[in-house]
């Protein structure tokens, strides 16, 4: 089981440690709920150096990523970030991810849990190319600090002007004096910055230390994987292996926007082209329950009339709307905003409806 540079830390604040992906994570420190409100209303940190980080440079690069992801990475310009992902030849999905674009070379942000199929995905692809390949993630501690008070939380430790720096951008500069990526993106639907940087663990401690001090008067708390979950799903985010995955495909997964098919041919267009003609059989869409006492799980079944039409693929109960969230895969014919359903909680149907994304706005 691996740890991240910050392990001790978060010990010593007192987090509740879970395995995740393959890494001893915390999962929460003052509780989820707090945490999350605390995300929403002000600024918290989240250590999230469990993600991949592979650096892929030379000739044939941008070959390569336009090969291997639907978006059109041919459109980005050094210091510029796009959000994309992976597909198998069948059309379901390897991984979400990432895709960042510097002037010599091109970084791919990968989900923890698929790290090694990611890699071998990419390298298995790369062969017969001119370009180099590496994976770099056990160097980069990543560390997510979000919510509207975090640029004035992180302009007391950097000279970098972070209000300049648009979303899905980047740039490379000193934060608490250490050369970092400094990246405005994250998952949460808040103002919010993402720090790449390499480190001895000592020296990340500190780094983290400092951010909790420069934040202290704008109540910055540490933030566990627990609401960043909760983040993401009021956000109507998808989260791989829950939302997405192999069985999945981009178009019904409401990722549309990031399939480029007019870019050329990447690894599943020619079977995302047959899905589009033909049209979806089913789609991801949120939904919101009645009952402000239940909420839904993962694997629970949607019905409508009393007739299975899908499942719940994420769920919980909205720190912020006080209701019980979910999303899920619904027959097509279900998906339209306002449609009445049920949840099977317990073996009783929940009354629900199916609602569009975000559930709060941004």
């Amino acid at each position: 089981m691996k740890t991240t540079s910050l392990y001790q830390v978060h010990q010593s604040l007192g987090a509740k440690i879970v395995e995740f992906a393959g890494y001893q994570m915390p999962i929460q420190y003052a509780g989820i709920l707090e945490e999350h409100r605390c995300v929403r209303t002000a600024v918290g940190m989240f250590d999230v150096s469990h993600m991949g980080e592979f650096f892929v440079a030379g000739p044939d690069a941008l070959r390569l990523v336009q090969t291997v992801t639907t978006n059109n990475a041919a459109k980005l310009t050094p210091g510029k970030v796009q959000y994309s992902a992976m597909c198998y030849p069948e059309g379901g999905i390897v991984d979400d991810l990432l895709v960042y674009r510097f002037a010599d070379r091109f970084m791919l942000v990968v989900n923890a849990s698929n790290m090694r199929k990611d890699f071998e995905w990419i390298t298995a692809h790369a062969a017969g190319m001119n370009v180099d390949v590496r994976d770099r993630s056990d160097e980069y501690t990543l560390l997510a600090v979000q919510g509207p008070r975090s640029a004035e939380t992180l302009q007391t430790l950097t000279h970098v002007p972070l209000n300049e720096l648009p979303y899905y951008a980047f740039t490379e500069g000193k934060l608490a004096g250490t050369d970092m990526i400094i990246s405005r993106t994250g998952y949460t639907g808040e103002l919010g910055f993402e720090l790449y940087f390499t480190a001895p663990a000592q020296k990340a401690c500190d780094i983290w230390n400092a951010i909790l001090g420069a934040g202290r008067p704008f109540g910055i708390q540490p933030i566990g994987l627990g609401a960043r979950d909760t983040l993401r799903l009021e956000m109507g985010y998808c989260l791989y292996g829950n939302d997405i995955d192999k069985t999945t495909n981009p178009l019904e997964a409401g990722l549309g926007w990031i399939t480029k098919f007019d870019k050329g041919p990447f690894i599943g267009s020619e079977t995302l082209t047959r899905v589009r003609q033909e049209g979806l059989r089913r789609r991801l869409v949120g939904l919101l329950l009645d009952d402000e006492r239940a909420f839904p799980r993962h694997g629970y079944e949607v019905t409508r009339n009393g007739a299975p039409i899908g499942q719940v693929t994420s769920g919980t109960v909205s720190p912020i709307l006080h209701r019980g969230i979910g999303m899920g895969y619904v027959a097509a014919e279900n998906a339209t905003p306002g449609t009445q359903v049920g949840i099977t909680i317990r073996n009783t149907p929940v009354p629900a409806k199916v609602v569009g994304f975000p559930f709060i706005p941004k």
